[in-house]
């Protein structure tokens, strides 16, 4: 395998980088276990609040100019339409909480670091930032789901080690349509934090 450029974009090369990093979530989370069946401009629209945010990034992983994964972050507050009920009594002021969202990488890259990478920089960028805390959130799906692939392995062992945990009672729901259904439904989203 060649050697994988892993860096943060801000500003301009956030911005060129967007309609790559859509491409990806779209290909990406088809599979298990977001099963998301997505279309480019709801993408575009999604992904606009990181043209909005001054303090957002992408970090792109590269296979030379080939954009092979992207992983994304900003502040907590920035998406506080969506996700502050999901924090309502826990105690953790989301002013202090740096959102790391997605992370998509095309499977052919996976099992190189490429994930630590993503991780390491967004986590660098909201210390730069002055954020004390990150968090991401991850789909639950029923262990007996259908779709569910015998072979599938969570990345909660991953989390961990990177000293996040499940944040007790932080759940978000979201919707989107499923692969093969004709409406979208909402899905639990468990929230994991960490300190920085």
């Amino acid at each position: 395998m060649t050697q994988i450029d892993v860096r943060p974009m801000t500003g301009a090369a956030l911005e060129a980088a967007l309609d790559d990093v859509a491409r990806l979530r779209i290909a990406v989370f088809r599979a298990w276990p977001y099963l998301y069946d997505g279309d480019l401009g709801y993408e575009r629209a999604y992904l606009q609040s990181y043209r909005d945010s001054d303090r957002a990034v992408v970090v792109g992983a590269f296979d030379g100019t080939r954009l092979v994964g992207a992983s994304t972050g900003a502040p907590l507050a920035d998406h506080a339409d969506d996700f502050a009920a999901a924090f309502v009594g826990t105690g953790v002021d989301l002013t202090t909480v740096f959102y790391c969202a997605e992370s998509v990488l095309l499977p052919n890259y996976r099992g190189h670091g490429v994930g630590h990478g993503f991780f390491d920089a967004r986590e660098a960028h909201a210390r730069a930032h002055g954020f004390s805390k990150s968090a991401f959130c991850g789909v639950q799906r029923p262990e007996d789901h259908v779709m569910r692939p015998p072979d599938y392995a969570p990345l909660d062992p991953f989390w961990r080690k990177r000293g996040y945990e499940p944040l007790t009672g932080a759940v978000a729901q979201f919707t989107w349509k499923d692969v093969g259904q004709t409406q979208a439904t909402a899905k639990p989203l468990q929230f994991w934090i960490r300190d920085l």
